[in-house]
């Protein structure tokens, strides 16, 4: 294997035509969700099946059902190495306002920023940018020797989309797809000069509840009093679910979920993070969650329980004096740790059941969910990753946590048992999904030298 000053030489020699070869990706308008533009998303597929090739890679273009997969494999010289999986997407997201953006969005730029230059372009952080990153760090392991590990890399077309064609993928090709580490891109760092690993990622569980009361709509005035009203009970219901304290009075919701380690949430209470301005700027002012917990809890390590949406009744304009049939609620769960999905459903169903008054029924639309990730902290797989990130950045990482969920790297530690390292190199003021989106130049430097030493780590 290669010394690691060799391959960090190749990558700070490559720079412009790195450049350049994100600029032409960056070109390419793969927007997943318009198929006016299948053809440019199978050109982006195309495109990087030929960059993966040009580096020795087994690499090939694979139709799903919807737009294609990109997956590549090569080995190392070495043996007894580790195997990685590297995941990236290259569709985009649609650039709708148009008349919003300075410039065209495929038609890639530098600009002065804050930070130093700024790459302007859809898809210039979210996700090509980060992807080609990693690209850059093979890349240069190649032309300094050889790799460090044994290395396959997945680049899917519809990630903004929905990842349509992604489950049935992972199921047709499990086998091929099978590592001992998924590593994934699409996160950001603390700021420009702090590098982040996002250890935990929340699950989620959606669930539908609709109750149902007399055959049809009541008028108020004959029936008001007598007919039960399945808004009040629905009502009445979502009351129930958080106690006084915000704790989510769902039976048996906070099993398997674990308190911070000691360091970990001392460094999170150290982080330049301030909890009014964080609410302040969409308008709030008190944290609604947990009593007793900061706001990077609530968010990043705590479960919650929320309803998205209530229906029921008359609802538009003017009045009607009506007691509907039915009444209905969307509720999602974000889940952590060892939470099980599955057994929340179950418990949650019952805690509902239990609280229908006569003459009430209820009905359950089950609309998806996949379980949290978590890295244990200790684990030396990401001490290894700190350390590398330390080495590049001259600061100490951050362990952060993502209040979201994607439920693909869920997908592939249920199906396939794999853990995921996620490290990305986006800010948040990059813009991402808006006009004029941007990644520093920085970034995408410094993130390829991030991943060339990552990579090293691993394998050592």
């Amino acid at each position: 294997m290669p010394s690691l000053d060799a391959v960090l030489a190749r990558l700070d020699a490559n720079r412009e035509a790195a450049l350049d070869r994100l600029f032409r990706l960056l070109e390419i308008p793969s927007i997943s969700a318009d198929p006016a533009y299948k053809a440019e998303c199978r050109r982006a597929a195309e495109w990087l099946t030929a960059e993966l090739r040009g580096l020795g890679f087994e690499a090939s273009v694979r139709d799903t059902q919807g737009h294609p997969m990109v997956l590549g494999h090569a080995k190392a010289k070495r043996r007894d190495v580790p195997h990685v999986l590297f995941y990236g997407h290259y569709d985009v997201q649609p650039v709708d306002p148009l008349e919003l953006w300075n410039t065209k969005p495929f038609e890639p730029r530098l600009a002065d920023g804050p930070n130093g230059k700024q790459i302007v372009a859809r898809g210039a952080c979210d996700d090509k940018g980060q992807l080609m990153t990693f690209v850059e760090a093979v890349r240069a392991f190649r032309e300094a020797g050889d790799l460090p590990c044994d290395i396959s890399i997945l680049f899917e077309g519809e990630e903004e989309s929905g990842s349509l064609s992604l489950p049935k993928f992972m199921a047709d090709n499990a086998a091929e797809l099978k590592a001992d580490l998924m590593l994934v891109c699409d996160t950001g760092m603390w700021d420009a000069q702090t590098p982040a690993i996002t250890a935990m990622l929340r699950g989620i569980l959606l669930e539908e509840v609709i109750v149902r009361a007399a055959n049809r709509d009541l008028h108020s005035g004959m029936y008001g009093g007598a007919a039960i009203n399945p808004i009040r009970v629905l009502a009445n219901i979502i009351a129930d679910l958080h106690e006084p304290d915000g704790r989510i009075a769902v039976p048996g919701f906070y099993d398997g979920v674990d308190e911070l380690p000691a360091d970990i949430a001392e460094q999170w209470r150290a982080l330049d993070f301030d909890e009014k301005a964080f609410l302040g700027e969409v308008g709030l002012s008190v944290p609604a969650g947990e009593k007793g917990r900061s706001v990077l809890e609530m968010i990043w390590s705590r479960p919650t329980c929320d309803v998205n949406g209530i229906v029921g009744g008359y609802t538009l304009a003017g009045s009607k004096t009506v007691l509907p049939a039915q009444a209905s609620a969307k509720i999602s769960f974000r889940l952590v740790g060892r939470q099980d999905a599955a057994k929340i459903q179950t418990s949650f169903r019952d805690f509902v059941r239990a609280r229908l008054p006569a003459d009430c029924e209820v009905e359950f639309l089950a609309h998806g969910g996949s379980g949290a990730i978590a890295l244990p902290f200790a684990s030396e797989t990401l001490n290894r990753a700190r350390r590398a990130l330390a080495q590049e950045w001259g600061r100490e990482p951050v362990m952060a946590a993502s209040g979201g969920s994607i439920p693909i790297v869920g997908d592939f530690k249920s199906k396939l048992g794999m853990d995921a390292l996620l490290v990305g190199f986006g800010l948040d003021d990059d813009k991402v999904h808006s006009p004029n989106e941007k990644y520093e130049l920085s970034s995408f430097q410094r993130g390829a030298r991030s991943w060339a030493r990552i990579l090293q780590a691993l394998s050592n």
